[in-house]
């Protein structure tokens, strides 16, 4: 399987990333916002978090416009996997991939610490390794992680069985507590917490490893 993770101007969880990826048994190519295309056979990009351009703008705006984004809508647009991770998940609104906006947390406050959260479904490929109702731990860095939808799209989520995590006590006052949310064809999610920051012994917990182990085994041929 074959994984393009990006890399921004203020990106600082790429190499996480990629090191998530590599322990799964993912070819991990790092590729940077000026290339105009993915590399070929690239089966799943991955959007990492960090700050792209400073957040100067608006969480995730001028990434969204970066010349190598386009060929990522297009990868999703052809039935490819993308996963973005806290400022990756603002990219994939304001791209429009992903429903919803990301908006300042409830308090105000840049939050930086581990949550538990509900897997809300296992019928996506990111979500296959967990059980329906499982509770994990993985950590969050925002202070834009406030998910926002109206009341016609959270029950459209809900209904479409689409919110893939949960947080269990809401840290940032995200509408129906949302901590994550699938595409349509569930080929595209993105979520707030760091699963890459819980991936292996050496990070105090390894509840996020399963959404790596579980989307690599799903694209590698048998």
């Amino acid at each position: 399987m074959k994984a393009a993770v990006l890399v921004f101007p203020g990106s600082n969880c790429d190499r996480d990333l990629a090191v998530a990826f590599r322990n799964a048994g993912a070819d991990v190519t790092m590729v940077w916002h000026k290339d105009s295309r993915l590399p070929a056979g690239t089966d799943v990009v991955a959007i990492p978090g960090g700050f792209s351009f400073g957040d100067y703008l608006r969480c995730g705006a001028i990434a969204a416009r970066s010349p190598i984004t386009g060929s990522v809508v297009d990868h999703a647009r052809r039935g490819g996997y993308v996963l973005g991770i806290c400022n990756g998940f603002q990219v994939l609104t304001e791209t429009g991939l992903l429903p919803g906006a990301l908006m300042r947390n409830a308090g105000l406050k840049f939050l930086c610490k581990s949550v538990e959260m509900v897997v809300g479904t296992t019928a996506s490929a990111f979500t296959a390794g967990y059980g329906k109702g499982q509770r994990v731990s993985i950590p969050i860095a925002h202070h834009d992680g406030n998910y926002v939808a109206d009341d016609r799209l959270l029950a459209r989520l809900r209904d479409e069985d689409r919110v893939a995590f949960r947080y269990v006590d809401n840290p940032n006052g995200s509408a129906g507590d949302i901590a994550g949310v699938l595409s349509e064809n569930r080929r595209v999610l993105g979520m707030m917490p760091h699963p890459e920051r819980a991936a292996e012994p050496a990070h105090g917990g390894t509840d996020g490893a399963a959404l790596f182990r579980a989307l690599t085994g799903a694209l590698t041929p048998a």
